[in-house]
């Protein structure tokens, strides 16, 4: 990624999407690619800036691209090859690595003038298998269920990440002889009893790209021109994120088989609640390139809103909470619905049986079984592109929410508000008919709780503890990997 001759203009969107080389983030870079060239003029420019782990598969996802867009300049006919519109660059970057994500992150800081969208999409899931018992048995008792909320799936628990604190300077070069060697690996050996243990998922999932996030803040409050809006942080989060699958005991998500979907909980506690007064210190401080570490924000409980406050008066409250936070970056989080990636892979015959079984939950009135990526990516897309007027006047009217995609029964793509646990659509209490009305909307867990006040207030607690945590161990860690 060579940006040092990239010249600044109010016309061009800087655009950043970690884990593009394939599934659901190398879907998003296509729509986002056919979208901005059908809804932004002309004159308007894209530089897509893409992660991968390997430098092979970012030299691969770059060749796809490009690819693409001389594809689509073909197809439409356009007098100038598109890639002279949009730019694509690529990175490297393992966010099971702190020091990896420092490296990307110092490279954007020197290369690019400023960032408008960071879509966190990369993600490991962590699964080793299927309890095909159980399948069996949920297929043919609550099929809806088990092909939209599937607990039959074997994942595996205590899996820490590698250790940070190892440096180039401890790794044997070519020639080192065998007392060398046995000098690194008890290094390394030391290092890992040393250094507090990062779960992987955790790590890969949530806590790489919250360091990746506040390193490039910088970036992200460059606004285009004066008064115009600062960067979107958009995380992805899943559909299965249920208020079960986490506890603020394991914060690691280390102790539970089902690690993938505790991260994912914690991702939509940290995007719900960023905006929220209960998490203002924490988040004021994450979004300051220039804090001081040693002072810490006061711990004192910030007030809540009234349990017998009407629900347009949450609303309002929650527009004003966003619009105290504006000189921050904006923080949305979407999800995918139920689509075909590489982060579960499969054989050929189970992946076939998942199919049929996915289009046919679609068929009989699920919205959340997009299949495609390319349709899951519509959420993530859209709130990448629109007018940021259309956003604030979204959660002025509905309040904050879980952007998820959907389809219908013919897989046309839309996108929805998606229910959040402790939250609710918006963070709205309501009652009579408006809670009916959000009883029997399509896709609902059976287990889902109705949102009240007091899980309403629970939930910002639990936000307000989970940013505490993650700000707490981003300066344990900033400051361990800076004694070296």
């Amino acid at each position: 990624m060579n940006g040092h001759d990239i010249k600044e203009k109010d016309d061009c969107l800087y655009v950043l999407i970690t884990g593009a080389n394939s599934g659901l983030g190398l879907a998003s870079c296509h729509r986002l690619i056919d979208e901005f060239i059908t809804t932004r003029p002309a004159a308007h420019t894209l530089r897509l800036l893409i992660t991968t782990r390997s430098e092979q598969k970012g030299i691969d996802t770059l060749f796809t691209l490009q690819t693409y867009l001389q594809k689509l300049s073909v197809s439409k006919g356009t007098s100038e090859p598109l890639s002279r519109r949009i730019k694509i660059g690529a990175a490297q970057v393992d966010l099971t690595s702190l020091r990896s994500v420092e490296r990307l992150s110092k490279k954007l800081l020197g290369s690019i003038p400023r960032l408008d969208v960071l879509i966190l999409n990369a993600g490991i899931g962590g699964w080793t298998g299927i309890n095909w018992l159980a399948a069996i048995y949920e297929v043919f008792t609550d099929f809806f269920v088990s092909v939209t909320y599937p607990t039959y799936k074997y994942g595996v628990s205590g899996i820490r990440a590698k250790p940070q604190l190892l440096t180039s300077s401890s790794s044997p070069s070519s020639n080192t002889s065998t007392s060398a060697t046995s000098t690194t690996k008890d290094l390394r050996q030391t290092n890992e009893e040393e250094e507090p243990p990062l779960g992987e998922i955790f790590c890969a999932n949530v806590f790489g790209h919250y360091m990746l996030t506040h390193q490039v803040t910088p970036l992200l409050q460059r606004n285009r021109s004066p008064g115009s809006p600062t960067g979107r942080i958009i995380w992805l989060s899943s559909v299965e994120a249920g208020a079960k699958h986490f506890s603020p005991s394991d914060f690691q998500c280390m102790t539970t088989d089902k690690a993938y979907e505790s991260s994912k909980r914690l991702v939509d506690i940290l995007a719900m609640n960023a905006s929220l007064p209960g998490s203002k210190p924490w988040v004021d401080r994450f979004f300051s390139s220039s804090e001081k570490e040693e002072e810490t924000p006061s711990s004192s409980p910030a007030p809540s809103a009234s349990s017998n406050s009407p629900h347009q008066s949450q609303l309002q409250q929650h527009s004003q909470s966003r619009s105290q936070h504006q000189q921050h970056p904006h923080t949305y989080v979407a999800h995918p619905g139920i689509c075909r990636t590489s982060i579960y892979a499969t054989n050929p015959l189970i992946t076939l049986f998942q199919t049929l079984a996915i289009y046919l939950a679609r068929f009989l009135g699920s919205p959340w079984h997009t299949i495609d990526a390319y349709k899951g990516a519509v959420s993530v897309v859209w709130l990448a592109l629109a007018s940021q007027a259309t956003l604030d006047g979204s959660e002025s009217r509905d309040g904050i929410g879980k952007w998820g995609s959907a389809t219908d029964m013919w897989g046309n793509e839309r996108v929805v508000r998606t229910e959040v646990d402790g939250w609710g659509y918006g963070g709205g209490v309501e009652g009579g008919e408006a809670k009916q009305a959000e009883r029997d909307r399509k896709g609902r867990r059976p287990d889902r709780q109705e949102l009240t006040e007091e899980s309403k207030v629970a939930f910002e607690e639990l936000g307000r503890t989970c940013w505490r945590e993650m700000e707490e161990l981003r300066v344990e860690w900033e400051g361990r990997l800076g004694e070296q």
